[in-house]
C-alpha cells in the first residue's frame, strides 16, 4: 500500500518499522552513543531507534533534541527515516540537519501500523509505501 503524506526532509530509504505509542524525547529520552530509548516507561524503553524507521505522533520537550537527533545522524545511530502524524519544529529539524528522510501527515493512524513491517519512506515525494522495501526516488539528485 501506498499512502501520500507530507515530505518534511529530502532522502529515501527502506527497512523495518518501529511504532511507538507514545511521544519521544530524544534529549534525556535517547541515548545519542547507541540510539536506545533510555526513558523510563517509554513503551520503546530498551529498544534502540538506530537502523529503523520510526513511526510515532509526535515529539516532546527541548529544542536540544534536535541536536541530539544530528547527533545520532553523526555517531552512526540514528533511525533510517521518521515518520510523524503532524511534524513538529524539534522534530524536523533535527531530521533535516541529519539527513533522515522524515515525513508527516500519512493519513493512517500510528496504532494501525505494526512493528517489524518492511517499509519505504520517501521524503522528496512524501510517499510511505507499507510492505515494501523499494525507494523510488522520483527527484534529481
Amino acid at each position: 500500500m501506498i499512502f501520500q503524506g507530507r515530505g518534511i526532509a529530502k532522502g529515501c530509504a527502506s527497512g523495518e518499522l518501529l511504532v511507538s505509542t507514545g511521544p519521544i524525547s530524544f534529549l534525556s529520552g535517547v541515548n545519542p552513543e547507541t540510539g536506545d530509548v533510555v526513558e523510563k516507561g517509554h513503551p520503546l524503553e530498551g529498544q534502540t531507534l538506530a537502523g529503523k524507521v520510526i513511526a510515532f505522533d509526535h515529539g516532546k520537550g527541548s529544542t536540544v533534541g534536535s541536536y541530539v537527533i544530528y547527533a545520532l545522524s553523526k555517531n552512526g545511530h540514528a533511525p533510517l527515516a521518521i515518520i510523524n502524524t503532524e511534524a513538529e519544529p524539534i522534530i524536523a529539524v533535527g531530521a533535516i540537519m541529519g539527513g533522515i528522510p522524515m515525513i508527516d501527515r500519512i493519513g493512517v493512524p500510528m496504532t494501525q501500523l505494526k512493528s517489524g513491517t518492511q517499509v519505504t519512506v520517501n521524503g522528496d515525494t512524501g510517499e510511505f509505501l507499507y510492505e515494501g522495501a523499494l525507494c523510488r526516488i522520483t527527484s534529481e539528485e
